[in-house]
């Protein structure tokens, strides 16, 4: 499964924005967000450029390192 690092992530809402945002994306599937780790992983049902993730995580309000 893919992994991003997410920067800025402190609560518990901040893990359901970046959540929710990602499962905009057309393509993703199994969205799942560690608030303890900073990570969201995802299944890819198709190809989806990595800066289109990292834009939409920058829309929630956080930033993928």
């Amino acid at each position: 499964m893919p992994t991003v690092k997410i920067k800025g992530m402190s609560c518990n809402h901040c893990a359901v924005a970046v959540t929710k945002a990602l499962n905009e994306i057309d393509g993703l599937r199994d969205v799942t967000v560690d608030l303890s780790s900073a990570q969201a992983t995802y299944v890819e049902e198709k190809p989806v450029d990595i800066s289109v993730i990292e834009e939409k995580i920058k829309q929630a309000g956080y930033e993928v390192v």
